[in-house]
């Protein structure tokens, strides 16, 4: 468990899919060697819930891509209110035209991962690391990647017994969902449905 001022806690791999079926915008990081790279994505989705897979677009052209291919690795982070300049910042620069380690020349905090020791985005409200599973079609023609998640966290204030808790979460920690142009959106309401009853026959 990382060290920090808020609570985290280990999600069972069984609910890790829900961290992503509000559809939030993610973050990606990825290492291979030395290099590390975090790049934003929008387009992810949990596809299986046990084993617990997710489907990620990761761009050809990105730096993370060429790490995720090298390593058959990949982290997710889920950020929050509070990251949003980051989230834009890093879907907006590429890791191919800095000399320097994105996290380093941008000052994002990050900590290792459980299981792969893969860096995770500090202040993000959920997290996991997952090994690729290779699907060679997919990948070259719709940059799509499938991947198990092998750990999962979240924040305590937002996460707990398998379930968000958005609906009275502060405002800095409501997930971001990407509107396009730096643009985002936040969870403020949840609404509870209840179940319709069957109408009465004649």
């Amino acid at each position: 468990m990382v060290n920090t001022s808020y609570p985290i806690a280990a999600v069972a791999l069984a609910h890790a899919s829900r961290l992503l079926n509000h559809g939030p915008t993610v973050l990606i990081s990825s290492a291979h060697g030395a290099q590390r790279n975090v790049m934003a994505a929008a387009w992810s989705m949990p596809v299986e819930f046990d084993p617990p897979r997710i489907a990620v677009v990761v761009d050809k052209r990105t730096f993370t891509r060429q790490l995720v291919e090298a390593s058959g690795q990949l982290a997710i982070s889920i950020p929050c209110r509070a990251l949003a300049d980051v989230t834009y910042t890093v879907g907006s620069v590429s890791g191919h035209d800095l000399s320097v380690d994105k996290f380093h020349h941008l000052g994002i905090d990050s900590f290792d991962g459980p299981v792969l020791g893969l860096p995770l985005v500090t202040g993000c409200v959920a997290w996991l690391e997952c090994q690729v599973l290779p699907e060679a079609h997919t990948e070259q023609a719709y940059d799509t990647f499938f991947v198990t998640a092998v750990s999962a966290q979240a924040d305590l204030r937002v996460f707990a017994d398998g379930r968000w808790r958005l609906h009275d979460a502060p405002p800095q920690l409501q997930t971001l969902h990407h509107l396009g142009a730096g643009a985002f959106a936040v969870t403020q309401q949840v609404v509870q449905a209840r179940k319709l009853a069957p109408e009465p026959k004649d």
